[in-house]
């Protein structure tokens, strides 16, 4: 076969550096976004964050004053190649490093407005809504009212709790340290996760000598740690903590008397729940009755009753320590409801709180452009190569922000009827409606709603909770599974506790109300509910 040479036209999409950073940028959590901004306030001198706004570069810079000026809204997004952000962004270290204007100049205009009134419709409902929830931008703007990450960082610590007592207790130098080891060796729950043997190796290594002196007085630390509250701290596992605070409330009785008029349980309940626990765990937690009563020797109704005072404990002692601010939840987007019934009103705004404020650093840029000379011609590229990266950044800033409020606006309009009347009116979504609504791939979709929230009147929520896969009617329209699950979530509610319903008369009853729905399709749902069985719902009495 001879050598030919043929020309070919095709078409190729190739993610240029920029592209490469919007699209990483969109899929960021607004705890990773703080992070990855960080980082390239340190990296990058171009790009600044102040409190103070400087001047700005003159491209475009009448043409976006004159647009701002002009137009009176709630959040203000100005595109000039400065890169002033409307938004706020605080600082958990500094008062200092709160937010300063941001704008970015591509030759393009910040089409969003930060705002988006809608009305609902719920004539098909009937009615009007109650009225739900006051007005979140308001109260989270109220002066004088610390924020949720104020009062996050006043939570004490389970280890704290624990130092503050272990201070008033008469120790030895070498105990005192012992103990003080043991409690920072404990885990968020409470529980010393490494045994003493494991513990000693790893401070002294090969020596046997301080090994065994060790674990002598680790094991003193540990009796001293589990005498402190919260009581079943320091236990190693749940039949320990359970069989501590069995003990307590056991001790409890003895000193003060036992009150038959109280709702502690009596004494020979209590010596019959720590027999329990000396059993299997997997016995209790299926809550073999039968096997149980023959093990500890006792009859069905006592063991019931044991297991009852059982539920009542705390399996995990270190809960109400828990670093609160780990869980706060910052939003996204803020949904606030004006009005009632047929003429309420929904407002989709961007959460200031969560945009940051950046800009070019306009000394800098200044110098930048004064100095030109071809002998520091190769410099000269690098920083201007890092004065483009800071633009690229703001300006892919400003795209994730308007492709999110784009998106939670669509899905606001769409599941309009859930802010009126709650889940049972959700309606079945998929991310390609709202994909081909807004002109996006189903994969930008899938980033803007990962790790993302939105506060609305109903409570704050994922933005992938508003899509749902869509089931079957008689009337031949579609149920949202969201709508479904809070529909068999009632009906369990609504269940007789010893009769508890069957996952096939759960799938009978959502047939009488116009839904197809199998027996395994409510077995999925009950147990993304975190439902128990029907075995396990038994009334224990």
């Amino acid at each position: 076969m001879k050598p030919t040479l043929a020309l070919r036209v095709s078409q190729h999409l190739a993610l240029t550096p920029q592209l490469q950073q919007s699209i990483r940028l969109l899929q960021l959590s607004t705890l990773e976004l703080g992070q990855e901004i960080e980082q390239m306030l340190d990296e990058n001198p171009f790009l600044e964050r102040s409190l103070e706004e400087a001047p700005r570069e003159e491209f475009g810079l009448q043409k976006a004053d004159a647009r701002v000026a002009d137009d009176d809204r709630e959040t203000e997004f100005a595109a000039n190649s400065a890169a002033d952000y409307a938004g706020e962004a605080r600082s958990d270290a500094e008062a200092s490093d709160e937010a300063t204007p941001l704008t970015a100049n591509d030759g393009q205009d910040w089409e969003g407005d930060g705002t988006l009134d809608m009305s609902p419709d719920d004539k098909e409902y009937g009615g009007d809504a109650e009225a739900i929830g006051n007005n979140l931008a308001g109260s989270a703007a109220g002066s004088g009212d610390a924020d949720a990450t104020e009062l996050a960082r006043q939570q004490e610590s389970l280890q704290e709790h624990l130092h503050r007592q272990a201070l008033g207790l008469r120790l030895s130098d070498e105990d005192r340290v012992a103990l003080r080891f043991l409690i920072e060796s404990l885990n968020d729950d409470g529980y010393l996760e490494d045994s003493l043997q494991a513990l000693a190796e790893g401070l002294a290594g090969d020596d046997a000598g301080q090994v065994e002196d060790l674990l002598h007085h680790f094991t003193v630390a540990l009796g001293l740690l589990q005498s402190l509250e919260p009581v079943g701290v320091g236990a190693r596992s749940l039949s320990e903590t359970l069989t501590l605070q069995l003990r307590a409330l056991l001790r409890t009785h003895e000193d003060d008397g036992y009150d038959p008029a109280g709702d502690a349980p009596a004494p020979e309940v209590i010596k019959l729940a720590l027999r329990v626990c000396a059993q299997p765990i997997d016995l209790l937690a299926r809550r073999d009755i039968k096997r149980l009563a023959q093990v500890c020797s006792a009859t069905d109704a006592a063991v019931r009753d044991a297991i009852a005072a059982i539920g009542r404990l705390e399996p995990k002692p270190g809960r109400k320590f828990a670093d609160v601010q780990r869980n706060v939840v910052l939003p996204d987007v803020i949904v606030t409801k004006n009005g009632n019934g047929t003429q309420a009103r929904f407002k989709v705004q961007l959460n200031p709180d969560v945009m940051p404020r950046l800009r070019v650093h306009d000394i800098y840029a200044n110098a930048l452009r004064g100095h030109k000379s071809g002998k520091d011609a190769a410099s000269y590229a690098a920083l201007q190569q890092r004065l483009q990266e800071a633009r690229w950044f703001i300006k892919n800033i400003q795209q994730r922000f308007d492709t999110i409020l784009r998106v939670s606006s669509a899905i606001v309009e769409r599941q309009r009827n859930f802010f009126m009347h709650g889940e049972l009116a959700m309606r079945p979504l998929v991310l390609r409606e709202i994909a081909d609504e807004l002109g996006l791939h189903e994969s930008t979709i899938s980033r803007v709603t990962t790790a993302k929230y939105m506060a609305t009147p109903l409570g704050t929520f994922e933005l992938k909770y508003f899509f749902g896969s869509s089931l079957g009617t008689d009337a031949g329209g579609n149920a949202s599974s969201t709508a479904v699950r809070a529909l068999i979530q009632q009906f369990i509610e609504a269940e007789p506790p010893k009769k508890p319903l069957s996952d096939s008369q759960i799938s009978l009853m959502l047939k009488e109300q116009g839904i197809e729905c199998a027996r395994r399709t409510v077995a999925k749902y009950r147990e993304a509910l975190r439902i128990a069985p029907t075995n396990l719902r038994k009334a224990l009495q």
